[in-house]
């Protein structure tokens, strides 16, 4: 076997296929022992993640979308290649083969290694509402409504002071998306006095080019572990995109749990001063509120839902027609593979793990009170 290895010219090769049980000792290790995941969250992760993210952000477009581009682009070439080279090489085809084996061992190992140290560790981290001091408790469908009026109030209050387009559907204020994400970057850096877990430092999203084809697939916004970049979804209603981009944001900060970013995501966008920020933060809290409490008292839902002014309702029916043209089996199946990979990453809820979102708003309204 020594000989063949080397005969194929495969011997330093081989010494990348130590990766792969590396990235499972180390997953096993922070799965096991939360201290230590939360140890290399805020001690190792932001010196490597803030290093390549500004290496990728000295480029104004998404390395990941062309990485994955190429990636798309590059398979049928392999294929056809691997093809061609076991029609070719007749008298050495099991060495040509045992060769293309061991490069794709090789390329799987070392893409599982960068997206346990990117990514996956991240997942075992203390939570963050531990490390915030906000107390997580079972709560009365009398604080949901409580939360439920006091977001529909801020929305109602946010809105006549908005762009709109020509539809009355709420459009941002920035020139540019380009702003918007620069303008995230800045909302997230002025939360670190409070925060200090939120480190500053960090790069602006990427616009996706593609944002469309994300679309199709259900996808808002991606955070690419191997290039440390916060990737967003463009095409979607405008009033979602600062959100979103602030969600992003916090996964590259090394919170991977979804529900924990949307509410990261929330606070950031709550706290910054920009009315349109503060409005698409206040709009998803509302909308995954009002869905919670619509399960438990319909018709305290509904009676929310009917108080608020024309054009936030105007804004979350432009949302839900433009959502409903991408329902099909592309959908279905973009979102059943994000459920396997929630999964994966013990988030065992899977795609229902981003509803508990409501339960760090209910924490954060009771400490609010208890400051009062």
């Amino acid at each position: 076997m020594h000989r063949i290895f080397q005969r194929a010219g495969l011997r330093k090769r081989l010494w990348f296929l130590i990766l792969l049980p590396a990235a499972l000792v180390l997953t096993a290790c922070a799965a096991w022992k939360p201290s230590f995941a939360q140890w290399y969250a805020i001690r190792i992760y932001p010196a490597l993640s803030l290093t390549v993210n500004r290496i990728t952000g000295l480029v104004p477009f998404s390395v990941a979308e062309c990485l994955v581009i190429l990636l798309l682009l590059c398979i049928p070439v392999i294929l056809i290649f691997f093809a061609a080279g076991m029609i070719r090489k007749k008298g050495s085809r099991p060495l040509f083969a045992l060769k293309s084996a061991v490069n794709l061992a090789v390329f799987f190992s070392i893409v599982s290694f960068l997206f346990t140290i990117n990514c996956g560790i991240n997942y075992y981290r203390y939570p963050f509402a531990d490390t915030c001091g906000l107390k997580v408790e079972p709560s009365t469908s009398t604080e949901l409504n409580e939360l439920c009026v006091s977001l529909a109030s801020d929305a109602n209050r946010l809105r006549p002071g908005l762009k709109a387009d020509d539809q009355g559907v709420m459009e941002l204020r920035q020139k540019s998306l380009s702003m918007t994400a620069q303008e995230a970057a800045l909302a997230y850096n002025r939360l670190e006095r409070d925060y200090p877990l939120l480190r500053s430092g960090y790069g602006a999203p990427k616009l996706v080019h593609f944002s469309r084809a994300m679309s199709r697939c259900n996808i808002t916004g991606i955070f690419f572990p191997f290039t440390l970049e916060a990737n967003v979804n463009t095409d979607v209603p405008e009033y979602t995109i600062p959100v979103t981009m602030c969600h992003e944001l916090s996964h590259l900060r090394g919170y991977m749990r979804e529900e924990e970013a949307n509410f990261i995501g929330y606070l950031v966008c709550s706290k910054s001063g920009e009315p349109d920020f503060q409005y698409s933060g206040d709009m998803l809290a509302f909308t995954y509120a009002s869905n919670a409490l619509f399960s438990v008292d319909a018709d305290a839902a509904n009676k929310i839902f009917s108080s608020l002014n024309p054009g936030v309702r105007r804004d979350l029916a432009y949302n839900s027609e433009y959502w409903k043209q991408f329902e099909g089996p592309v959908s279905k199946a973009s979102n059943s593979v994000n459920d396997q990979y929630l999964k994966a990453n013990s988030q065992d809820d899977g795609v229902k793990s981003y509803g508990r979102m409501v339960d760090l708003l209910l924490a954060q309204q009771r400490a609010e009170k208890k400051k009062d």
